[in-house]
């Protein structure tokens, strides 16, 4: 069975080991300079020149120094985790993974159902992948874009307007989808896999992570150059493609 490959980029340099190291010696300060007022505290309670209520006084005044040193140690200690988290994220651009249309995992020809060794991959193989670069880029959304090659679709007429709903929904199958272009197929498809993903979230993996289907039909070349017209059958062309992005905030624009 063929697993699906990616080319990884190469690794940055480390930008944040200079501020890890930068609060790992304010702590050291912040440590030293407790044991000295705690050593002055001393001090003062043997000091028998000065009155009850003097001593008492500058002894509070210290211990409130002492809690305020307290609270900057928490302080440093929680930016000194967010730092390493941080530094832990890899702000190159996450791979795309492709699942080409072939051997064990071909579609049947204008069908979305998948086969069962698909299924299998995308349960073991997929989902790992998935979980290890979502969590490396600190990412939220995955894409999942069909691709077909150029040749006209073979059914004459689509349900899609009148059934996407309920498949989505999952009150129906995505064999009740008829594709009536290849626009049709590539969407059904795609929406096929995030469902099987869907499932598989449900059962307590890829937590926190939303899917979205679409289509990309005979539009793209796997170089990401548009495609010109060729009604052959090519199975090159014909892929799931994965994708993955960060979870933006809508904005309006042209009004």
């Amino acid at each position: 069975m063929r697993k699906s490959r990616y080319i990884s980029n190469h690794k940055e340099p480390q930008i944040w080991a200079s501020y890890t190291d930068l609060m790992s010696n304010a702590f050291m300060i912040l440590t030293l300079f407790l044991v000295l007022v705690l050593f002055k505290l001393l001090v003062l309670n043997k000091n028998a020149k000065m009155t009850d209520n003097d001593r008492q006084k500058q002894i509070e005044q210290l211990q409130a120094k002492v809690n305020r040193l307290g609270e900057y140690e928490i302080k440093v200690k929680q930016l000194t985790t967010e730092i390493e988290r941080l530094s832990d994220i890899d702000k190159k651009a996450p791979p795309v993974l492709l699942i080409k249309d072939s051997g064990a995992y071909k579609f049947e020809s204008g069908s979305a159902v998948l086969p069962t060794q698909l299924a299998e991959f995308i349960n073991t193989n997929l989902v790992k992948q998935i979980e290890e670069i979502t969590k490396k880029h600190d990412i939220y959304v995955v894409e999942i874009i069909g691709h077909t090659d150029g040749q006209p679709n073979g059914f004459s007429g689509s349900n899609l307007d009148q059934n996407l709903e309920k498949v989505t929904l999952g009150n129906a199958s995505v064999s009740t989808l008829k594709a009536g272009s290849n626009a049709d197929l590539g969407l059904i498809r795609a929406l096929e896999v995030t469902r099987q993903l869907q499932n598989i979230q449900q059962k307590g993996r890829l937590k926190g992570l939303q899917f979205r289907a679409y289509s990309a039909a005979q539009l793209f070349l796997p170089s990401g150059k548009f495609a010109p017209q060729n009604r052959d059958s090519d199975s090159s062309r014909r892929r799931i493609e994965i994708r993955f992005s960060p979870l933006g905030e809508a904005k309006t624009i042209g009004e």
